[in-house]
């Protein structure tokens, strides 16, 4: 029952990471194309408000991975924020999407 439970927290984890890694990465190429071209700067303020979340989420999702390392309780632990970490940065990224190509910034 342990290693189910080992498996279930580690892949939630890794797929967190790599969500929230994705938002971030997404702002930093949002924020760093919006610099170099002349009247990007609505663009580069509207990336680096959202850095901070992508980075909380980033720091959580890795916390998780982190944590997933430890026993039963420190799996459930991990899955429970990893998931958060996660779907919040898919959310974000999804929201962040939206506003970017509606012109909503």
């Amino acid at each position: 029952m342990g290693t189910v439970i080992d498996v279930v927290a580690l892949l939630v984890t890794l797929v967190a990471v790599l969500v929230s890694a994705g938002h971030a990465g997404y702002l930093a190429l949002m924020y760093g194309a919006a610099r170099k071209r002349p009247g990007g700067e609505p663009t580069a303020r509207f990336a680096g408000k959202r850095a901070r979340v992508a980075g909380a989420a980033l720091a959580g999702a890795l916390l998780a991975l982190l944590i997933s390392s430890g026993g039963v309780a420190a799996d459930v632990i991990a899955v429970l924020l990893g998931g958060a970490s996660g779907l919040g940065s898919l959310k974000a990224l999804s929201s962040t999407r939206a506003d970017f190509h509606h012109g909503r910034y």
